[in-house]
């Protein structure tokens, strides 16, 4: 179960200062909702050591549009040493005069940012992550909602020392696995049992409803002689807006809904991403025209909004052949 540990900013003015309650963890993520204002020259998003003037800021991400289509600049700041290599990424996928979606994970090396449901990028920890207690909006941007998720209990993970080097991608250094689509993961992560699994048929509300940005993550563990399982996305009890449901009985998995007391047409194929007997994440990203669907890193399904009162889908039920480790919503 996800804790929340503060409630979303709202409508904030730009520019804008916020504190972290909480201060950042592994497994937490930032999702930050706005639009692009119209011929922008640039924005940017820090984390940030406190709200003070020159202060350490731990990711610096910074769209610019001096040069078409765009790119993204990322660094660091340390007011002892000044600013440190830029990485730039091109394009931006964030376009001057469009609605966005920014989600940033706390990874233990790095933070994995994902754009409109899509992995963008990772980039690395210079400075520790576990001082970021500040977020700052600056530049011609506006932001309709700052949201966090935590995960559950944890233990810390030690995170590697500072390493200036780390600015300049190292030749054969493994990419680190991230639940946004990453071309380097693994399709079939090794088996790995869980220490503690819910018990099932699970179920838990999405607090407020779904919107576009929102995100679940489901961590579990195929079991061996798993047939089928199934993630649900609910609403009005029964009323079901996707429902996910690897079949491995059929080697596919099936996408649908059931509205109005009857199911839909199926959509199916795009193969089997759940291995049995492995772990697996399940990411599912609500964006305004429907779910882009990840596991274990790589966008493997999407599905179209059948029902588009988003804010009425506020339950997740999971059930079938797994043993469930974890859930954020």
């Amino acid at each position: 179960m996800a804790f929340f540990p503060q409630q979303p900013f709202y409508n904030p003015p730009i520019p804008f200062t916020g504190s972290i309650q909480g201060r950042l963890q592994e497994g937490k993520s930032i999702i930050i909702s706005g639009r692009v204002l119209p011929g922008a020259n640039r924005f940017h998003v820090n984390l940030q050591y406190g709200s003070a003037s020159g202060t350490d800021v731990a990711l610096h991400f910074n769209p610019r549009y001096d040069s078409s289509p765009g790119y993204v600049v990322t660094n660091t700041y340390q007011k002892f040493s000044g600013w440190g290599q830029e990485e730039r990424k091109h394009p931006t996928p964030l376009t001057q005069g469009s609605a966005f979606s920014l989600m940033i994970l706390v990874g233990s090396d790095s933070y994995k940012i994902a754009t409109n449901g899509s992995h963008f990028m990772e980039y690395r920890h210079r400075i520790p992550y576990n001082a970021v207690d500040t977020i700052h909006v600056e530049g011609m941007v506006e932001i309709s909602s700052i949201a966090f998720q935590s995960p559950g209990p944890y233990m810390p993970q030690p995170q590697p020392p500072y390493n200036p080097q780390y600015a300049v991608p190292t030749p054969g250094y493994p990419p680190a696995q991230c639940p946004f689509p990453c071309p380097s993961y693994p399709p079939a992560p090794a088996p790995c049992p869980p220490a503690v699994a819910h018990s099932l048929p699970y179920r838990t509300a999405i607090n407020g409803g779904l919107y576009p940005g929102k995100t679940v993550t489901v961590e579990g563990v195929v079991n061996n002689s798993a047939k089928r399982m199934n993630f649900d996305l609910c609403f009005r009890g029964s009323s079901i807006a996707l429902h996910y449901n690897p079949r491995f009985d059929e080697r596919v998995v099936v996408r649908n809904s059931h509205i109005h007391d009857k199911w839909g047409t199926e959509e199916r194929g795009s193969g089997m991403p759940f291995h049995l007997g492995h772990k697996f994440v399940l990411t599912m990203v609500c964006t305004p025209q429907g779910y882009n669907i990840m596991v274990n890193g790589n966008q493997v399904h999407t599905y179209k909004h059948r029902h588009t009162s988003l804010h009425e889908i506020n339950e997740l039920k999971i059930n079938g052949d797994l043993k469930l480790v974890s859930v954020m919503v």
